[in-house]
């Protein structure tokens, strides 16, 4: 299936990818193209690159002396805010031998020596306490970015109540000719003529940093979880490009189309005019050479039932391609039509080059909640293997109009289970297996993509629809990494069902209908509080992007103790069964790097964990393991400085704040 795009003249070059030159192990195809990842032992952006491959040519830690890696510093965030936050979900990026994270619900910057941890300057912006209040994601964000022309040098921040701030990177100080004292308020400009804002108390924001290209910030927006909106009526999700010197606005895109705009007859009945969301809250990539953006879209209001927005919903739920420079369309890809799952874009999209069937080819990867790996070429938007639209189950709930169709992926194969099938229910014990019948046959059950049900209070009646993946993923926003020189991408996810069922609107909203309310799998999951899938219930899979081929998948952890010491499973040999959080992935010339997770918010007991391993890259054999001070709560990163290696990640958990921990060789 062929993306529509409209026509875009190339940029001139405003800076080369980096060149990474090695040895490939045998086998493997050394790309010609311009190789990506980060450059010069430095982390410049979130996800090490504007490519976002959390790739790293470093090679000083290797598989022969990872075993040594002792912590060199940590750095604690107990004291930023009034009440300590253990989910930090920060990667700090690192320039001139410099962090750079935000910390606490505030959402401070802090600049830290990368060598000692010391803490170098912070910076607060005082919000209103109304519109810290209405922060839809009230925590630390996920980090800054950085720029960088000549002497100038400059940190770029979204607080919570969504202003945009440029610092000065040496002295953590407002850059004064940026918008207003070195602030511009992201929440003007998204009003509608039915949908006006308001700036103090509608809740508005992002917890992602921005993306610089060339001259131009690029800003995403996030809004609350949307299964029981208050209206069908939001806020849209529009993304903006903004100078990067004076912070004045350059170009807006509307993600959710204006009437004359593309894409207005997938609206139907003029929703367009109301519908809000639809934004890029997660983390955005970009390709400086070719001066595109790459932005990974949410779903539209609301979550689970699109009645009064019928139609297929651009660019909802989709990846968008834009000219940084203008904001005008490259191409895009709709990954779900009419989205009514939650299945939105949680992941930044990966810019990799690649060799298929001899073709070398830029390319851009998108992993996705409900366990497909789109693959594109990143310049024209055409799919490197056959993306098929194929007919799925439709709805019967009233004033509801599922999509005939979805886009199906040829290659590569889903990285994790999805739809229903008897053989993914637990089945340690017959018993068990029984139980998990029992819990099944309440809900309704198919393939993937079927649709949600209203709830039947009735004795015996339907209590709503069985997801596989459940709604927050399969892969989430801890996203992917991917062997720049190799072509392997890792996705770490997880093998977890949920339930949607819908209620009527009621006097919690104007919607005919919203999720309903206490909708949850008994026992916390499954048959006496065990899941109701088989394992593995966490996993990292490595794919092969030259060939759309798996080459190999293991559980991501052990046993979780509550399985291990289970009355039920007394006897019996578990194997590892990973553990149902997604860990933050790293790669680097020598190893692959995962932890097991925060857990703090995931599915089940026993989420998440405190082991962070070393892995070889084409066999997924562990090299090494070591325990951290607490959970891993952010993915981490490396760098070089003073000819020492560091890697860093925020860790946390249930009684131990977030902080910062360092590691390298003795």
């Amino acid at each position: 299936m062929k993306p529509n795009r409209s026509r875009s003249a190339l940029l001139l070059p405003r800076g080369a990818p980096t060149l990474v030159f090695v040895l490939v192990a045998a086998g493997w195809p050394m790309v010609a193209l311009g190789q990506y990842g980060a450059a010069d032992g430095e982390w410049r952006f979130y996800g090490g690159d504007a490519g976002s491959t959390k790739y790293s040519a470093l090679d000083q830690i290797d598989r022969e002396n990872v075993s040594e890696l002792e912590i060199a510093w940590r750095w604690q965030m107990e004291n930023f805010g009034p009440q300590p936050e253990y989910n930090s979900r920060v990667t700090p990026l690192m320039v001139g031998g410099v962090l750079y994270t935000t910390a606490g619900y505030r959402r401070d910057v802090a600049a830290i020596d990368a060598t000692t941890g010391e803490t170098l300057w912070v910076y607060r912006m005082e919000e209103s306490e109304a519109r810290t209040a209405s922060a839809p994601r009230l925590n630390s964000g996920r980090g800054v970015a950085y720029w960088s022309y000549g002497t100038q040098e400059q940190i770029l921040l979204i607080t919570p109540g969504y202003h945009l701030v440029a610092l000065n990177a040496k002295t953590g100080l407002p850059v004064i000719g940026f918008g207003e004292n070195g602030v511009v308020d992201l929440r003007e400009g998204l009003d509608r003529p039915l949908v006006p804002v308001d700036r103090e108390n509608d809740r508005i924001g992002s917890s992602s940093p921005p993306i610089v290209v060339g001259d131009v910030v690029v800003v995403g927006t996030a809004f609350p979880a949307g299964g029981a909106p208050p209206s069908e009526a939001n806020a849209p999700g529009w993304v903006r490009g903004y100078d990067v010197w004076t912070g004045e606005l350059r170009w807006v895109f509307h993600t959710i189309p204006q009437a004359g705009e593309f894409g207005e007859e997938t609206w139907e009945d003029e929703s367009l005019s109301y519908t809000g969301n639809g934004g890029a809250w997660s983390i955005l990539s970009a390709d400086p050479e070719l001066g595109y953006v790459y932005l990974p879209l949410e779903d539209a209001t609301a979550d689970y039932y699109g009645g009064h927005r019928l139609g297929d919903n651009l660019f909802s739920s989709g990846i968008l391609c834009l000219d940084a420079r203008t904001g005008e369309r490259v191409w895009h890809f709709q990954f779900i039509h009419h989205d009514i799952w939650d299945y939105d874009v949680p992941a930044p999209p990966i810019l990799l080059d690649v060799e298929v069937d001899g073709r070398e080819i830029k390319a851009v990867a998108q992993v996705t909640k409900q366990a497909f790996t789109y693959v594109f070429d990143r310049v024209t938007g055409e799919p490197v293997w056959p993306i098929e639209e194929r007919p799925v189950p439709q709805s019967d709930v009233p004033g509801e109009r599922a999509a005939r169709t979805q886009p199906f992926p040829t290659k590569p194969p889903a990285f994790d289970l999805q739809g229903y099938s008897e053989d993914y229910l637990i089945d340690f014990t017959p018993e068990l297996r029984a139980e998990a019948l029992e819990i099944v046959a309440q809900l309704r059950t198919g393939p993937i993509y079927t649709p949600p049900v209203l709830i039947d209070e009735a004795e015996g009646g339907v209590k709503g629809t069985l997801t596989i993946p459940q709604v927050t993923g399969g892969s989430n926003w801890q996203g992917g990494a991917v062997d720049a020189e190799n072509g392997i991408l890792f996705i770490p996810s997880v093998t977890a069902a949920g339930i949607i069922g819908l209620a009527p609107g009621g006097d919690r909203s104007s919607m005919d209908y919203i999720r309903g309310q206490g909708i949850r799998l008994p026992g916390g999951g499954g048959p006496q509080g065990l899941p109701l899938l088989k394992p593995p219930w966490g996993r990292i899979t490595a794919i092969d992007l030259n060939k759309g081929e798996i080459l190999w998948q293991i559980p991501n952890g052990d046993t979780p103790d509550y399985v291990r010491e289970h009355p039920a499973l007394q006897g019996i040999d578990i194997p590892p069964t990973g553990r149902t959080e997604r860990g933050g992935t790293l790669v680097t010339r020598t190893l692959f790097f995962a932890g097991e997770g925060g857990g703090l918010f995931a599915t089940g007991q026993g989420s998440g964990g405190n082991k962070f391993r070393a892995y070889d890259k084409f066999t997924g054999e562990i090299v090494h393991e070591m325990e951290l001070p607490a959970n891993q709560t952010g993915n981490p990163m490396t760098y070089m400085v003073d000819g020492k290696q560091y890697i860093v990640m925020a860790i946390g958990a249930a009684g131990h704040p977030a902080e910062l921990v360092a590691l390298t060789l003795p």
